[in-house]
């Protein structure tokens, strides 16, 4: 998908490994703000207003809620992430959220935000946060998992190869003792029918 241009803002909309995300297009620097997260406000007193549910709902306090599902709201394009290079700055009395830089931030790197708790336990812990940092972290328990596989397929093939060592020692212990029990008995001279005969 082509980025879409945000007329010289210093982010655009890009492909994500979640779906779509912002990324920076310009240095940002930390403690910049970068965007306003908008759209309309409900009332949780109203009925209908409480009524709506989706993924793009910023609550301010108890009572108003920013709806940010309307496609001219950019900011609902900014991912979650457990380590942010952003945060969202609310500002309760006036109603309004601003995501701001906590980190420099450089052309080509996605903005994102820790969304909450409440947010997480609800949306993305079920299916998994897949943020760089849980990333990383699942790919790190991978490899781990992998080196303690070839740990114990290793160790056990050792040990596999120490038992059919001492079993083929034991086979050829077993081989010459009948040897030597043969040779002794195949010197010995034997009767048969009053006659003696060597072997």
């Amino acid at each position: 998908m082509p980025p879409i241009s945000l007329n010289n803002k210093p982010y655009r909309i890009g492909r994500s490994r979640t779906g779509l995300g912002l990324f920076a297009t310009k240095p940002i620097k930390k403690g910049t703000r970068i965007i306003r997260y908008f759209g309309p406000l409900l009332d949780s007193r109203k009925e209908e207003d409480d009524a709506i549910e989706n993924k793009y709902l910023f609550e301010l306090t108890n009572r108003w809620t920013i709806d940010g599902s309307l496609r001219e709201n950019v900011a609902r394009y900014i991912n979650h992430s457990c380590r942010p290079n952003a945060e969202s700055d609310v500002k309760p009395r006036k109603r309004k959220v601003f995501i701001r830089a906590i980190k420099n931030i450089e052309p080509g790197d996605e903005i994102n935000y820790d969304y909450g708790t409440d947010y997480f336990k609800a949306y993305l812990k079920p299916i998994g946060c897949k943020c760089d940092a849980c990333e990383r972290k699942r790919k790190k328990k991978r490899a781990e998992a992998r080196a303690e596989r070839a740990h114990l397929k290793a160790k056990e093939e050792r040990k596999a190869q120490r038992k059919a060592g001492k079993l083929a020692k034991e086979r050829a212990k077993a081989r010459s003792k009948a040897k030597k029990a043969n040779g002794k008995t195949n010197g010995k001279a034997k009767r048969f029918n009053g006659h003696r005969v060597v072997a």
